[in-house]
């Protein structure tokens, strides 16, 4: 506790006056940027699997949530330490088989009477509308695949969901052969709604494989620049070169990713 509240007094001493002229300039909105950055800089670090780069970008995202904090405390709308009451006491509300006389000893079961919970909380502020959504929602900000994920695990919740990764994956070749009946009538806002079509089954697969779409998928933007850093060396100082010969390269590129695991084995 004694660290949490040094790191609350150099923020407030940052804001305060005579402190960083930069911290000072800063609003609620100007930080919002920086707030998701950390964030996503905090999952990288915990996918690179580096003990001490989570824990320092944890540092960095803690301070951004302490400057929203401040701000707010400024604005006479909230403080750090209501900020910690009203979590304390949501999660000791969620939290009845431990805090309470309530049973639950699945990680699925958890699930349910949180979300039970949830909704009555909703009910009783009068919220009956969000209360009957099976979709609940999800923060704009959320990158597409991450939404397409976390919507397909809500749907499934209720039994709207293939058995296994074969009826998913069939509705992957469906909405496939939908894109290429939009692309040869040249209709353009059809094929971008068969392609959205196309990326959330595609996500479904993922999800009942176990796999996270967005880690997937920025694991593979990664293969691909590592490979691509071969083709760079080949152009040299060119600008361009024939498909047959940058295929060549990334292929070459590909073949030495795959030397480079093998010696590392």
């Amino acid at each position: 506790m004694e660290q949490i509240q040094r790191l609350k007094s150099i923020v407030d001493r940052l804001r305060s006056p005579g402190g960083c002229p930069w911290d000072l300039e800063q609003t609620r909105e100007s930080l919002r940027p920086f707030l998701l950055e950390e964030a996503h800089e905090v999952s990288e670090a915990i996918l690179q699997g580096e003990p001490q780069k989570v824990c320092e970008e944890l540092g960095d995202l803690l301070m951004n949530i302490f400057l929203q904090a401040r701000v707010a405390e400024e604005q006479g709308d909230f403080t750090l330490e209501k900020i910690a009451e009203e979590i304390s006491d949501k999660l000791i509300r969620r939290h009845p088989h431990v805090f309470g006389d309530a049973s639950a000893n699945s990680p699925r079961e958890v699930r349910e009477q949180w979300e039970r919970i949830k909704q009555e909380e909703k009910k009783a502020v009068g919220d009956s509308e969000e209360s009957r959504s099976t979709i609940r929602p999800l923060p704009a900000s959320l990158p597409a695949l991450s939404r397409a994920d976390r919507v397909g695990k809500m749907v499934a919740e209720v039994g709207f969901d293939w058995p296994d990764s074969s009826g998913a994956l069939s509705k992957v070749e469906e909405e496939r052969d939908e894109l290429v009946k939009a692309l040869s009538e040249g209709d353009a806002a059809a094929v971008e709604h068969e392609i959205g079509d196309l990326l959330f089954a595609v996500s479904s697969v993922a999800r009942k494989c176990g796999v996270d779409p967005e880690v997937a998928l920025n694991r593979a933007l990664g293969r691909f620049e590592d490979r691509f850093r071969s083709v760079d060396r080949q152009l040299g100082n060119r600008t361009h070169a024939s498909l047959d010969e940058l295929e060549e390269w990334y292929q070459q590129g590909k073949q030495g990713e795959g030397e480079g695991q093998e010696s590392q084995g």
